[in-house]
Formats: structure tokens, sequence, C-alpha cells
């Protein structure tokens, strides 16, 4: 063969590959898999790995179909001058189902991935486990989920579902830090709902975006589109380091490190959305908001603060539930991995009073307090209401470990409200009193001015400084400078077991 007529063949067998299946075009206003990779990279910066691997299995007649690249597009590219690795599956190669090769390929992505420190993104659409290679197919399960557990806290892993995640592909974005779905064309199940012991059961119903966004908590952000998915992605990478020991996800600040935010100062707390305290507070006035829909008494979010990715988790209700605390308690493990500061923002009271509530509460909330006492980031806490009792306790406490606490003037802290407190410490002479809301209104004000004050719990060292609402950006971003440099031992041990 001449040497024109092999650079032919290789561009014929180039485009074929690049073909994918039959069906490899839009369906439903959908992107095909490399579509979808071009649109989410900077222009002309994918370089494809792995382009002509192909499945190399004989049963079942599968010797003689062809497989595209064996159903998956690997390799690595650009978004906004940071380096990622992806992988797109392609549905319109026997459906995206994961077999022998079409694992190698996503283990060897993720294989320099960790060698080179960046994240990985996978962009799902696949029926699950390739049948025509049954035991083939199920240790190319185990070594992609290998390669997930040990790339867990070393690089971030970020999916999104765009057709089909059935089955066993299911735990692909359950390892993932972050999990993004599209509104219509998703669906994530490990079951068939016509398999489940209900017959109100539906892919809308337990497999839709809505269901793991709002019931599973599986999913962090659901888009309408293909294209306001990968959008939302680029968003979430250049908040991001690369690894666990990069400081690539610092920008130049534009704001005004001093800005002061009067409209903090006429909040009323009770009626506000703790969104607007933390706009107020974040560069630019914007944040990047994460399960949105699940847990919805806390809120998670990344900012920056003088140009640096910091963690939120603030009190959007005064009650924490066992969603909220779970999803909080992930959100602060994934910080900690990855050296990203964390602030609270606290305003709460209690835990949720229902009997549901009270068979997984407990052990909700001890992951909470375990993975704010475990981090060893920088950790500073802004009480900006309620700090009662044990829940305000695991909201990064200064008893369990915060660095810094401030509060507002307006903060009550202590175990409990002040007037039932008082009903408890007094209701024998409530009871003998003749004047009985005298008596109540009396001790309740001494109450809170000698052990709900904040100034109480600064008079014992409990808070660091008592600052004025308005200045608790220029308070909170000097905070996290000083920290900066922060080290921390702790006991050596393998891991906790909490």
């Amino acid at each position: 063969m001449s040497e024109n007529s092999k650079l032919n063949d290789l561009i014929q067998r180039r485009a074929k590959v690049e073909s994918g299946g039959v069906e490899a075009t839009k369906v439903n206003g959908q992107l095909s898999a490399r579509d979808r990779i071009n649109y989410l990279l900077d222009d002309n910066s994918f370089v494809e790995i792995g382009a002509f691997v192909t499945h190399r299995t004989t049963d079942f007649n599968m010797s003689e179909k062809e497989t595209p690249s064996d159903g998956v597009v690997t390799g690595y590219g650009i978004i906004d001058g940071s380096l990622v690795y992806v992988y797109s599956q392609d549905s319109s190669v026997l459906k995206g189902a994961i077999g022998e090769m079409h694992a190698k390929k996503i283990c060897n992505i993720y294989n320099m991935a960790m060698k080179m420190g960046a994240p990985v993104i996978a962009l799902i659409d696949s029926a699950g486990l390739r049948l025509q290679e049954s035991t083939d197919a199920l240790n190319a399960f185990g070594e992609i989920f290998l390669k997930q557990t040990l790339a867990s806290g070393v690089i971030p892993q970020i999916t999104a579902l765009f057709g089909v995640c059935g089955g066993g592909t299911t735990f692909i974005p359950a390892l993932s830090d972050f999990t993004f779905m599209t509104a219509k064309n998703a669906k994530l199940f490990v079951n068939s709902p016509n398999a489940l012991d209900s017959k109100s059961a539906s892919f809308e119903t337990v497999a839709s975006a809505k269901f793991h966004s709002e019931k599973s908590g599986m999913v962090d952000v659901v888009s309408e589109t293909d294209e306001e998915v990968l959008s939302k992605i680029k968003e979430l990478v250049l908040l991001l380091p690369a690894c666990n020991d990069d400081d690539s996800s610092y920008e130049e600040c534009q704001d005004d490190l001093n800005r002061v935010s009067l409209n903090l100062n006429d909040m009323n707390i009770s009626d506000s959305d703790v969104l607007a305290v933390i706009a107020e507070i974040a560069d630019n006035n914007s944040f990047y908001e994460l399960k949105e829909n699940y847990g919805k008494e806390i809120v998670t979010a990344f900012v920056k603060l003088n140009g640096v990715t910091v963690g939120v988790v603030a009190n959007q209700k005064e009650r924490l539930t066992t969603k909220a605390c779970i999803k909080a308690a992930k959100f602060v493990g994934f910080c900690n991995a990855f050296n990203i500061s964390l602030l609270t923002i606290t305003n709460v009271v209690g835990f949720e009073t229902t009997v549901l509530e009270e068979e997984t509460v407990a052990k909700a909330a001890s992951k909470l307090l375990y993975s704010f006492a475990n981090a060893t980031i920088p950790k500073v806490n802004l009480i900006i209401g309620k700090a009662y009792g044990t829940a305000y306790v695991s909201m990064n406490s200064k008893h369990i470990g915060a660095d810094f606490v401030y509060a507002w003037p307006t903060a009550s802290i202590g175990m409990m409200d002040s007037e039932a407190a008082v009903r408890i410490m007094y209701a024998d002479e409530i009871k003998e009193s003749t004047n009985a809301d005298k008596v109540i209104a009396t001790k309740t004000s001494e109450y809170e001015n000698n052990q709900a004050s904040p100034f109480a719990a600064a008079s014992r060292g409990y808070i660091d400084d008592i600052i004025e609402p308005a200045a608790s950006r220029k308070r909170i971003i000097a905070a996290f400078e000083m920290l900066f440099t922060k080290r921390e031992d702790r006991p050596n041990k393998k891991h906790g077991t909490v």
C-alpha cells in the first residue's frame, strides 16, 4: 500500500469512527456524544484518546457488529485555560452500554487525570451493562468503580446525565462529587420502574431529574437542555481546584474588599432569604448553589471571596432535617478534601419535630457535626440570628473547631428560646405568682441579657467578635486571609468511622 493510500485509509477510518452509530444525529434537540464534548471544551482544544478502540468479543454474533470507539469518546481538553479529562458515551453504539474495552478507555482517562491532577467529567447516556459480554462487562463496571474510588478526594469528579443511566451505571454519578441532569431526557434508576413494588412507579416518578433533585438528593443541578447543563459544568469547573493539592481556582478580585452592605443592617432575618445574605457577602454578589431543591433547610454553595473559592453552608430555615444534614455533611467533606475554606451562616433553633424525622435525624446530624469537626480547612462561622442547643453546636461552632466565630448584635445564643427556658426554670414561681405574665417578661429579659446575648457568649470566648452586619464581607475576607496558611495536627489514624 502506498503512502497516499495509507493516509487515505487513516482519513476514512477516522471519519467512520467520528460518525458514530447509525443514529448519531440530534434527537429531541439533544447533542451527539462528540457535540457535547465540543460544546463543553474550548474551541479546538479536544484531543481524543483511543479513537480506534473497539470490542473484541465474538459471542452472540458480536464479531459482525461494528462499535465505533466502542461507544465512548474519551480524551482531554481545556475549559477556560483549565485542563480537564472527559468521556462521553455514544448511545448510537449499542445504546452506550458498557463493556470491556469501553471501560478500559474510561479507566485510562482516570489514570491520566490522577497523574496530571485534573478533573474528570463524565457525560453519561448508557443502557447499562453490555449483556453480550457478561462477566467481562461485570469486570468492566468494577474497574470503573475502583478508579472512581481511588480518585475520590484526589481530583474532582463531575457527572452529567443526558439520556438513560440505568442499573449499575447509576453508581457512576453516585460515586462522583457533583451530578447534573437534563430535565426531560435524562433518566436515572437502579431498577426499572416496572420492576418496583408499586403500580404507580414510572420513569417520571422515580427516575426523573425532579425525583433525584428533590427526593433522593443524587442530583446537584438540573437544566432544561444539553447546552445549559454543559454551561453550568463550565461554571463549576472554574470554581474548583484541579486536584487536592492545587490552588488554580484563585482569580483576581474585581470587587471592593471593603465593600459595606448597608442592606444587611436593615435585614429582618426571620423574614429574609439567606441567599440574600450570601449575595451581599460574595464577590460581585454572585454564588453557585448546589442541591437547590433537596434539603432546603440548608443552602450549600460556592462563592468567591477576594477571588478565592469558599464553600458556604447556611441555614435557610430554623430547624435542621435529615436531608439538610446529609446534604451539608457531603458538601463539607468535599471542601475539606480539596482544601476549600468554609463559611457557615448560622440561624438555627433545633431539629425538625416529627416522628418520621426522629427515625433518622440523630444519625444524620452526627454526620454533619463530624464533618465540621473533622475538617482541617479554614472555618469561619457567622451567626446572624438564633443559635440554640446542639443544632447550633453542630453548625461549625467554636465548640467543635471553628477558627473564627462572628455574631451580629441581633443574634441570640443559648440552649433554647429565652421565654421557653424561663418557663422551665421558673415554673414554680410562675405558677404561684398572681401576675404570671409580668414574671415571665421580667425573667425573659433577664435571661436574654445574661445568657442569650451574643455579648454573654463573647465574654466567655465562644464568640470572637460581634460585628456590624454591613461589615460582614470585609471581616470574613480578613479572617480567611489570616487563615490562609492554617495547619492543624490531628491524632494519627486511618480514617474515622462516623
